[in-house]
Formats: C-alpha cells, sequence, structure tokens
C-alpha cells in the first residue's frame, strides 16, 4: 500500500493555531508556507483566507474569514467545499502558540517529500527525452542530480532561516574569538604576502580570482596552491580543468616534488638514472596520498560541473556536526564557455556572468572556497586595471578578490635588476582585506617552468624601502667615519637586504 505523503493532524494544527492565535501566530509560518503545503481542499481554501485576513486584520472569526474569501473570489469555493461545522471543529481545537511552528515545520517536510516524489516522475520523463548515445554517463546522472540539488537548494534553511539582533550572543562570539586566535581567516595559498592582500587567504563562501593571460602560468599557480593546500595542510582540493590533460599536471607536481625537468619527466629520460627514478618514485608515493582530485570539464555543461562539485563535497570532503562542509578548496581553471550548450539565447558575457553567479551562489550555500581564473584581455599587456578582465564584467562585481598574474615587462625587470622574479601579482580588488600598500605596488614572483615551480618574493614596496635603507646606511657610515665612528645598521632578516 503506498505511503500518503501528507500530515492531515498537523494541517489541521497549524490552521485551528491561526484562528486562535491570530497574527502573532502566522508571523512565525508567514512565508514559509503557502497553498502546497496542504493536501485536503478545505485546508488549502482556509489558508488562502487566513492569508489574506492577516493582511488587515490580527484575529480571526467566520465573518472576517468569509468575507476574506470573497475579496481573493474564493467565497463560492468556500460555501461549496468547506464543511459547515469545519470551522467549528478547528475552532476548538487546543493548539499553543509554540506548536504552531512545530507543525509547520512538519508540513514543510511533507511538501518536500512529495515535491521530491513530483521531481521523480519528472526526471524519468527527462531521461527518455534525452540523447542516449550522444551523452556522457555523468551528463544522463546529473538530469537527476540537478533537479534534486536545485530543490535542496531552494528548500535550503527555509524553516530555520530567521533574522536576529546583531548583538545577539555577541559576548560569547567575540570570547571564542579570544579563546581560539586564528593566523588567518581562510585557507593559505602558500603565499603569505597574497594572502595577506586579500584579507587571510581564500576564505569560504567566496570566489578569488587571478586573471591572467595565455602561457603567463596561471595552470602552474593553480598547481602551486593546490600542492600547498592538499600536501602541507591535508585538505582536499578540486581541480577542475578546462584545458590541460590529468598527465600534464602529473608532470608538474613531480617535477616541484622531485626537482627534475618536466620535459624529462614527460619524455620518460628520467628512466636512465636510477637515482632519478627514485626521486620519481618518492614523488609518485606521496602524490598517491594527496587528497587531489582533478576532472577534465571541457566540453561540459556548468549545470554538469556544477553537479560534479556536489557529488565531490558529499562523497570525498563531507560535513561537521553542524552540517558545515569540511575545510576544502574548489580551483576553477579557468571561467570560460565549455559547451556552446550552454548559450541558449544568451551572448557570451552573459553566459559568462551567469556562470560567475552561479559559482559564487555555489560557494555560498556549500559554505567552500573557490580559486578561479579568467583571460587577461590584449589591454591587459599593459595596463592594471578591473577592466581588462576577458568577459563580463560580473566577474569583477562577484568575486571576493581580483588580482592580475602577468609577466613582468622589460622595464620592469631592468628596474629590479633581474633579483625579484620574472612574474607580478597585483592584487586590484580585496573586499576582505587592504590589497598593498601603493597604487604602484606588486608583488613579486619567481616562475621557473622548467621545474614546476612558482615562489613569492617580496613586494615592490620592500624593495623600495630596503634600498633606501641600504643607501641611507652608507651614507650614513661614511659620514661618521669622518668623525671618527662607525654606526652599524640594523639588520631585518625579513627584509630583502
Amino acid at each position: 500500500m503506498k505511503k500518503e505523503l501528507s500530515d492531515v493532524v498537523s494541517e489541521r494544527a497549524v490552521l485551528a493555531g491561526l484562528i486562535r492565535h491570530g497574527k502573532n501566530a502566522f508571523i512565525d509560518i508567514d512565508g514559509k508556507l503557502n497553498e502546497g503545503s496542504f493536501t485536503l481542499e478545505e485546508n488549502t481554501i482556509i489558508w488562502s483566507c487566513l492569508a489574506k485576513l492577516f493582511e488587515t486584520s490580527d484575529t480571526v472569526d467566520l465573518s472576517s474569514l468569509y468575507a476574506a474569501a470573497k475579496s481573493i473570489d474564493l467565497d463560492s469555493v468556500f460555501m461549496k467545499r468547506v464543511p459547515k461545522d469545519y470551522y467549528k471543529t478547528l475552532q476548538s481545537i487546543n493548539v499553543e502558540l509554540s506548536n504552531v511552528k512545530e507543525h509547520a515545520k512538519i508540513l514543510i517536510k511533507y511538501a518536500i517529500a512529495r515535491e521530491v516524489d513530483r521531481k521523480a516522475t519528472q526526471i524519468k520523463s527527462n531521461i527518455r527525452d534525452i540523447n542516449i548515445a550522444d551523452s556522457t554517463p555523468t551528463g544522463i546522472v546529473s538530469v537527476a542530480e540537478a533537479a534534486v540539488f536545485n530543490l535542496i537548494d531552494d528548500f535550503h534553511g527555509q524553516a530555520e532561516n530567521e533574522p536576529t539582533d546583531i548583538g545577539e550572543d555577541i559576548d560569547d562570539y567575540i570570547q571564542s574569538l579570544i579563546d581560539n586566535p586564528k593566523e588567518m581567516m581562510g585557507l593559505s595559498t602558500g603565499f603569505p604576502r597574497f594572502d595577506k592582500a586579500i584579507g587571510g587567504g581564500l576564505r569560504r563562501g567566496n570566489v578569488d580570482l587571478i586573471a591572467a593571460r595565455a602561457k603567463a602560468g596561471k595552470s602552474l599557480f593553480a598547481d602551486s596552491v593546490a600542492l600547498h593546500v592538499a600536501g602541507n595542510l591535508g585538505i582536499p582540493v578540486l581541480m577542475l580543468d578546462t584545458e590541460m590533460s590529468r598527465e600534464d599536471h602529473i608532470h608538474r607536481l613531480l617535477a616541484n616534488m622531485s626537482d627534475i625537468e618536466i620535459n624529462d619527466i614527460s619524455t620518460g629520460q628520467f628512466g636512465k638514472s636510477s637515482g632519478l627514478q627514485e626521486r620519481i618514485k618518492q614523488g609518485v608515493e606521496k602524490l598517491k596520498e594527496l587528497p587531489y582530485k582533478y576532472v577534465t570539464i571541457a566540453g561540459t555543461s556548468f549545470d554538469e560541473t556544477l553537479s560534479i562539485m556536489r557529488r565531490w563535497l558529499r562523497r570525498e570532503v563531507g560535513y561537521d556536526e553542524n552540517g558545515n562542509t569540511n575545510p576544502c578548496l574548489v580551483i576553477y581553471d579557468y571561467l570560460k564557455l565549455t559547451s556552446s550548450a550552454q548559450m541558449n539565447d544568451m551572448k557570451e558575457f552573459q553566459a559568462l556572468g551567469y556562470q560567475m553567479q552561479q559559482l559564487v551562489n555555489f560557494t555560498i550555500k556549500e559554505k567552500v572556497p573557490c580559486l578561479s581564473f579568467v583571460q587577461l584581455n590584449r589591454d591587459g599587456i599593459t595596463r592594471e586595471s578591473e577592466d581588462v578582465i576577458s568577459g563580463s564584467d560580473r566577474l569583477s562585481w562577484f568575486c571576493s578578490s581580483l588580482t592580475i598574474f602577468k609577466k613582468k615587462s622589460e622595464e620592469e625587470l631592468a628596474e629590479d635588476a633581474g633579483e625579484s622574479g620574472n612574474r607580478k601579482l597585483v592584487p586590484l580588488i580585496a573586499r576582505h582585506g587592504g590589497g598593498l600598500a601603493d597604487d604602484f605596488d606588486y608583488i613579486n614572483m619567481s616562475l621557473n617552468g622548467a621545474f614546476g615551480r612558482i615562489d613569492e618574493g617580496f613586494t615592490k614596496s620592500e624593495y623600495i624601502l630596503a634600498n633606501k635603507k641600504q643607501k641611507e646606511g652608507f651614507e650614513n657610515e661614511v659620514s661618521d667615519k669622518e668623525e671618527g665612528f662607525v654606526v652599524e645598521e640594523e639588520i631585518d632578516e625579513d627584509k630583502p637586504f
């Protein structure tokens, strides 16, 4: 016998509570229930009339309820479908004010169950409509997943998401900060100056963007962050890749870990040396232990990509006792249109903007950090501003930080005397941080593509200050010698000189 997905007792209890307690009960459940929350026709009608009545009245009686029914053209239906003694029956049911909300929660759960049941029927129909032969296994599964996960999003927090006083429990919160100090708010990228500039690493519920030209080294940057988070921190990483193969990533990671050139690894030349073989074997064993998942999303719709991320969170990452996602990192390399199917009637910039908005929504709902990469347009070769990002303005609107990663110009290399690296990081937007000290400032980066390695150096302003101190120290030493004594320069080990 098929179980009914309803609770008529709770339906009546909610309506009885509203009749007894009036608007005091309604304000607790307003926006959480609707006509679909009820399964008996008479209950649905009465709910609609009560909701209309509470727009202008705080109390309920039969005449006012009928007047509300008339105002929304339900008076004839009310007379035909609601039994004469039904109102009196509801009126006689004694329901405490505090219990109205509890019965409403039960109705919400049953409404979800009915919607899931409806979605299941819809999924059957959708599966029969797709071209199975031209679909990927993941794409077929995503037909079902998309429907279910969207349902979860629709109902997420529906029963509990209530406004609270800004100062509620603030003493406990402040004390928890004192008792549990953190080095930073988010995940470390392995680049301390970059972490500080964007506000303390990669935060949950945020998308941090790195913009770069092709061949600038953004994928190597992504692998460096992934290796640090998965290897040094032991935190799960999901790499979503639109261009490179799994083998390409393996070559880079092994080069970084073994100090063997990528070319010697990819061509198998390391096999000529037993010593190099041993170093590769050690690197391989380390890679096997890393909580680092890779998937190519080239040709994959964005909805399917979201499904991939959700499955990874549920299968690999998991949740704590409070229902929050365990620490993890999503790396998206890089944000672009991966399938023409996602265009529909949208232009490319609109589709990219939609993707960015959905990605941000995903990180907020799942409470996960995301590091994503985007392309710089040609203007980005010579300029460093928000308008040099290829695609949509929404990319910069919705991100929590935007940083340009690019090759240094010939002038910059000459000015820096080649001592500070061949790349630079320029934070343009830092909604949680202060960015860098000056508008001209940038973080020096050294990229060694042959060994899959990228290192953070000092900022431009740190070099300028160090040079100034060095020069002033030299001048002081000369003048002091003329007076017959020498003042020694204090050495700061954290400075470049």
